[in-house]
């Protein structure tokens, strides 16, 4: 028996953008294969640092767990250079570097807390083609996945790549654009299903599943 946990925050978590069809753990449930099972401890509007609560409830008997982790965390510096002005575009870049700096070592800091658990991990990209998405935000939010994709592969893990998943306006809810729709949702499931067809975890994979 196999018992798959998923952590972190809406991605995951996003029941109430579905209201009419299945959320990511009713599709992952439904794509295991037989004898597998599937648990949430992902909580809507989570950051990288609120991993560590969730990781205080996790089923005795978790066998896997896949984080996703950071949207959260970018969206709250979203428009950084749009509600202060800077001088120069060294200024710019000096405060997306603090940005950037803060996250990755929140993100570590998340990442050591999950592997000190001991069990086969994946962590997911956070996706960038959301409907109205800015430019600039896009360009920001780059920051944030090449220092997920960093760790990730710093400690070993298994990358399920959302941006090359979740690529179509359909596949977020129409209730918040920054959620999976139940298509999306069906979508990030799927690719779940497929890291956990393989061995994944600390010091063996490095593998991105698309």
């Amino acid at each position: 028996m196999a018992h798959v946990v998923l952590l972190g925050d809406s991605i995951f978590d996003n029941a109430r953008y579905v209201p009419d069809g299945p959320s990511v753990l009713d599709h992952l449930r439904r794509t295991l294969p037989d004898g597998w099972e599937a648990s949430l401890r992902a909580v809507d509007g989570s950051i990288a640092s609120d991993v560590a609560r969730q990781l205080e409830t996790l089923p005795k008997d978790a066998s896997h767990l896949v984080v996703s982790a950071g949207g959260n965390d970018a969206l709250s510096h979203a428009g950084l250079l749009r509600r202060v002005p800077v001088a120069s575009v060294s200024e710019a870049l000096d405060r997306l570097a603090e940005a950037a700096d803060a996250f990755q070592q929140a993100y570590r800091d998340m990442l050591e807390g999950v592997l000190a658990r001991g069990l086969p991990t994946a962590v997911c990209t956070v996706y960038d083609a959301i409907p109205g998405l800015e430019r600039g935000d896009r360009t920001g939010l780059r920051l944030f996945n090449e220092i997920i994709l960093r760790e990730a592969f710093r400690a070993g893990l298994t990358v399920i790549d959302l941006r090359l998943i979740c690529t179509e306006a359909s596949d977020f809810s129409i209730l918040s654009p920054i959620e999976p729709s139940g298509r999306g949702g069906a979508k990030v499931a799927g690719a779940v299903a497929r890291a956990l067809a393989e061995p994944i975890g600390s010091g063996a994979a490095r593998r991105v599943v698309v």
